[in-house]
C-alpha cells in the first residue's frame, strides 16, 4: 500500500508539471494566429491590401504598395493600437481580385481594405466589400463604376470623366487637334471607359460629331499592333489617344513610330511606371499623359513629408500612384481616429464625411459617390524621364 501511494503521488506530480508546461506554452486567450503566422490581438487593427503583385499589372501594384507601406512605417498606430497591414496578391486577375478581397474579409477579419491598382480589379472586389460592409479605399482606380452604387467603396483619386476631358482639352487647346483616333485596350474597363470619356469630350469641345475619325482595339497581352496602326495611319488623325496598360502601350507607341506615325500620342495615368520608359525607350519621348501628382510641385506639407521619407528610403522619385497609396492609408487612419473605433461600419461612415484632408497627392474631399474631387497633372516623357507640364483644376 505504501508503494502504491508513492507511485500515485509521483504520477500526480508529473501531471501537475505537464499542466504547467502546457499552460506556459499556450498563447493568451485574446490572441489568435492569422493565415500568415502573425498574431492578432485586441491591440491590433488590421488593414487589408489587395494589389497586383504578379501578372500583367505587377509593376503598377508594386509602386502603389510602396506608398501604403511607407505610410504604415511613418504612422504605425491609431487609437493607441498597432496597425497591421495584411497584403494579398490579386495576380492581375479579376477572379483572383474577388477572392483576395473575400480572404481579407472572411479569414483575416480586416477593418478596412486598400486597393487596387487597376479599375477592373477594384470593381471585381466591389460586391465582396459591399455585402460584408467592410470599407474599401482605392488609390488609383479611376473608372466611375468602382464606387457607383457602392456605399462601401471610396477612392482618393479623380475619376475618368474628368481625366478624359483634361486630355481632350490638351489635344485641342495645346496641340490644335481637330481630328483624333482612338486605340483602346478592349479587355480593360479602365481603357474602354477613359477612351469613351475622351471621345465624348473631344466631340463636344470641337463641336464636331465626326471629330473622331476612327478607333482600333487590342487585348491585354497583345504584342503586335501593326494591323491597327496601319489602319489608323490611313485616317490621318491629328492626334491619337491610346490609354492602356504600360507594357502594351509602350510597345504600341514603339511600333507606331516604326511605321512612320509621328503625330502626338496621348494617354492616361497607367503610363507612369518605369517599365513604360524601359520598354518604349526613345519611341516614347514626347508622349503626354494625365496623372495625379508630381514631385516637382509639392501641394501640401504632407507632400513634402512624403517626398522626404520616400527619397530617403528609395533614393529615387516616387510615382503618382505611390503618393495615392500613401494617402489611401492615411485617409483610413483619419476615419478611424474620427470614428473613435475600428468597427468597419463606423469607419465607413467617417470616410463618407472626409473633407479637406491634406494628403500627399493633394487635398481630399470625398463627394456623395465616394470619389475625390482633385486636380489633375499633365506630364511628358522628356530625356527618358516623366516631366511635369501643367496642373488642371477640377471642374466645379
Amino acid at each position: 500500500m505504501k508503494k502504491l501511494g508513492k507511485k500515485m503521488s509521483f504520477a500526480l506530480v508529473l501531471m501537475l508539471v505537464a499542466a504547467l508546461v502546457f499552460t506556459g506554452c499556450a498563447k493568451p486567450a485574446q490572441q489568435s494566429t492569422t493565415g500568415d503566422g502573425s498574431e492578432k490581438s485586441e491591440d491590433v487593427i488590421k488593414i487589408g491590401v489587395f494589389e497586383p503583385l504578379t501578372g500583367a499589372n505587377a509593376a503598377g501594384g508594386a509602386i502603389e504598395l510602396e506608398g501604403i507601406q511607407l505610410a504604415n512605417e511613418l504612422y504605425p498606430e491609431v487609437l493607441g493600437k498597432k496597425v497591421q497591414l495584411v497584403v494579398v496578391d490579386n495576380k492581375s486577375d479579376k477572379v483572383e481580385a474577388a477572392n483576395a478581397a473575400s480572404r481579407l474579409i472572411d479569414k483575416e477579419k480586416v477593418s478596412a481594405i486598400i486597393g487596387s491598382w487597376g479599375s477592373s480589379l477594384s470593381m471585381a472586389a466591389g460586391d465582396a466589400v459591399k455585402n460584408a460592409k467592410i470599407p474599401a479605399v482605392g488609390a488609383s482606380c479611376t473608372n466611375p463604376l468602382v464606387t457607383l452604387n457602392n456605399d462601401y467603396y471610396f477612392r482618393v483619386c479623380f475619376i475618368d470623366p474628368f481625366q478624359g476631358t483634361v486630355m481632350a482639352n490638351y489635344a485641342i487647346n495645346k496641340l490644335g487637334a481637330k481630328k483624333a483616333a482612338i486605340i483602346q485596350e478592349v479587355s480593360s474597363d479602365y481603357s474602354v471607359g477613359l477612351a469613351k470619356f475622351f471621345t465624348d469630350a473631344f466631340k463636344k469641345l470641337t463641336g464636331d460629331e465626326n471629330a473622331i475619325v476612327g478607333s482600333a482595339s487590342y487585348n491585354t497581352g497583345d504584342q503586335d499592333f501593326t494591323a491597327q496602326l496601319t489602319n489608323i495611319k490611313t485616317l490621318n488623325p491629328d492626334v491619337i489617344f491610346a490609354p492602356g496598360n504600360f507594357t502594351e502601350s509602350a510597345l504600341l507607341i514603339k511600333q507606331a513610330r516604326e511605321l512612320g506615325i509621328n503625330i502626338p500620342i496621348l494617354g492616361g495615368d497607367t503610363w507612369e511606371t518605369p517599365e513604360f520608359i524601359d520598354i518604349g525607350k526613345e519611341a516614347v519621348e514626347g508622349v503626354v499623359f494625365s496623372t495625379f501628382f508630381t514631385s516637382e510641385v509639392p501641394i501640401t506639407k504632407k507632400s513634402e513629408e512624403f517626398l522626404k521619407a520616400y527619397r530617403e528610403k528609395y533614393n529615387k522619385e516616387p510615382a503618382s500612384v505611390t503618393a495615392l497609396g500613401f494617402d489611401a492609408y492615411l485617409v483610413i487612419l483619419d476615419a478611424i481616429e474620427r470614428a473613435g473605433s475600428a468597427d468597419p461600419v463606423a469607419i465607413r461612415d467617417a470616410l463618407a464625411q472626409t473633407k479637406d484632408y491634406m494628403g500627399a497627392a493633394g487635398v481630399i474631399t470625398l463627394d456623395e459617390n465616394g470619389d475625390a474631387v482633385k486636380s489633375a497633372v499633365i506630364k511628358v516623357v522628356k530625356d527618358g524621364k516623366f516631366t511635369y507640364l501643367d496642373t488642371v483644376e477640377p471642374i466645379k
